[in-house]
């Protein structure tokens, strides 16, 4: 079986198995979701969900947070771990948010990946979920798995990672498959605790089913 036919395979039994799989950071416009993902670097998206009410509350646009001082956005954003960085990217982002782009999220990569604190993990889920373009997410879970699966090689740069997948993953499934990667990596292929592949509905594929 090649790469890509494995991957046609367990992109079907990950749709069966996590139909409604989507984004966990909880966003009603584009720029919040790009707030979101920045603050989710070594932080739970549950944390984050919670932390960011407070900082909608009290700067609900893209020009209120732009004008925000940075330290009340270090405040706010602490608990989600190295606010220091966080809040001077996040406060970055607005501003050229708002001076070069009118208050709009960009719908182009390069000009997502030009924007302060922002990476290709993030440009690529600002692409897939917002935009509905081809996009690959290659976070922790992806990375774990699709080297886990035997679909890439031992790769463990996520720059590297994402330019395999291409290779073998569909243009229109890239980002749905990314979130199914999440969901089974939180509940099934765990990192933490030995793997539950007794339960796994990729078992009978995964290279290394029952290690």
């Amino acid at each position: 079986m090649t790469k890509q036919e494995l991957a046609l395979r367990i992109i079907e039994r990950l749709k069966t198995a996590y139909p409604q799989a989507v984004c966990t950071l909880d966003y009603d416009q584009a720029w919040k979701l790009l707030v979101s993902v920045r603050l989710a670097a070594q932080c739970t998206d549950a944390r984050v969900n919670v932390v960011v009410e407070e900082l909608y509350e009290t700067y609900p646009s893209v020009e209120a947070l732009a004008e925000a001082p940075v330290e009340e956005i270090e405040r706010i954003v602490r608990p989600c771990g190295l606010g220091k960085s966080k809040a001077r990217d996040i406060s970055a982002c607005m501003k050229k948010l708002r001076d070069v782009h009118g208050g709009k999220v960009p719908e182009d990569f390069d000009s997502l990946l030009a924007l302060p604190g922002v990476g290709r993990k993030s440009a690529n889920l600002i692409m897939g979920d917002v935009f509905g373009k081809p996009a690959i997410v290659t976070d922790t879970h992806c990375i774990r798995l699709v080297n886990r699966m035997g679909l890439v090689d031992q790769i463990k740069e996520p720059a590297k990672v994402e330019k395999e997948l291409w290779k073998i993953i569909p243009p229109q499934e890239g980002s749905a498959f990314c979130h199914r990667l999440v969901w089974h990596g939180r509940e099934v292929c765990t990192a933490r605790t030995k793997p539950h592949c007794e339960t796994c509905c990729l078992s009978d594929l995964c290279k290394q089913a029952g290690v």
